[in-house]
């Protein structure tokens, strides 16, 4: 009997265990990806900038 109470408790455990870890990593996906779109957003606005600041400088390269 104590053999049985021993199995379920571990295996209730291991279940609250495991259901822990997949929320911690899927919390940490989440951040990731949200740190992730704000550099890509940041890198676009970079490209953006310097491409003006080229063609402003350049003027020949519009063609105009």
């Amino acid at each position: 009997m104590l053999v049985m109470v021993t199995t379920v408790v571990l295996y209730v455990a291991g279940f609250v265990f495991l259901y822990g870890v997949i929320r911690l990593a899927v919390r940490h996906a989440l951040e990731e990806m949200e740190v992730r779109r704000v550099q890509a957003e940041r890198a676009e606005e970079r490209a953006a900038a310097r491409d003006r600041s080229l063609l402003r400088e350049n003027g020949f390269l519009t063609g105009g």
